[in-house]
């Protein structure tokens, strides 16, 4: 009886320990491959090809040579059909242009809380007048970045296909003129053996 429960004791030691799981850290720009929904490989991916290609942009390029342009980048649009963090993207995409040198950004997302700090500073009686920032001082911006990510899925059996498309553009707010616009794509497919592994 000793044994039987020993052995017991054992088996469910080992069976405990064959149930945990391992952390482990990884590279981050390494390609992820778990599904075919958007992950961060996508998102390393477009993000990077969306920057590149209106860095070099004519237009683009013309317009940074003597200056940097003040731009608001307005939050990417999720119009597929799972839950994708836009935010992500947008703050991506507004890292890469902002490290490049050639852009300055004012960031929407912000608004009420500069502006009940300003209200507070001007209006609280709390701050003293001499050092409060005045309203009416900012600067406005010059262009919008805004964009729509989509996409397209396909099933046929045991192979599932999805095709992301995100689509951006930037518009001079002076003249409502786009001043560029790109695409980039992406296709996952996704097939199941006949076990289902």
């Amino acid at each position: 009886m000793k044994h039987i429960k020993l052995i017991l004791v054992l088996a469910a030691a080992m069976g405990l320990g064959a149930c945990q799981s391992k952390v482990e850290y990884g590279d981050a720009t390494e390609v992820e491959t778990v599904n075919e929904n958007f992950g961060s490989s996508d998102l390393q991916a477009i993000t990077a090809r969306m920057v590149d290609d209106m860095m070099s942009f004519p237009t683009v390029v013309a317009m940074t040579v003597k200056d940097r342009p003040v731009i608001f980048v307005d939050k990417i649009k999720n119009k597929t059909s799972e839950h994708i963090d836009t935010e992500s993207v947008t703050d991506s995409i507004s890292n890469k242009l902002l490290r490049s040198g050639k852009f300055r950004f004012i960031d929407m997302t912000k608004v009420d809380a500069v502006r009940k700090q300003l209200d507070y500073q001007n209006n609280a009686g709390m701050v003293d007048p001499s050092s409060a920032i005045n309203f009416g001082r900012q600067i406005g911006a010059q262009f919008m970045l805004y964009g729509n990510l989509s996409s397209i899925v396909k099933q046929d059996g045991s192979t599932k296909d999805v095709y992301y498309k995100m689509t951006m553009r930037l518009m001079d707010l002076e003249t409502g003129l786009i001043e560029w616009s790109d695409e980039k794509e992406i296709r996952k497919t996704k097939s199941k053996s006949f076990l289902g592994l």
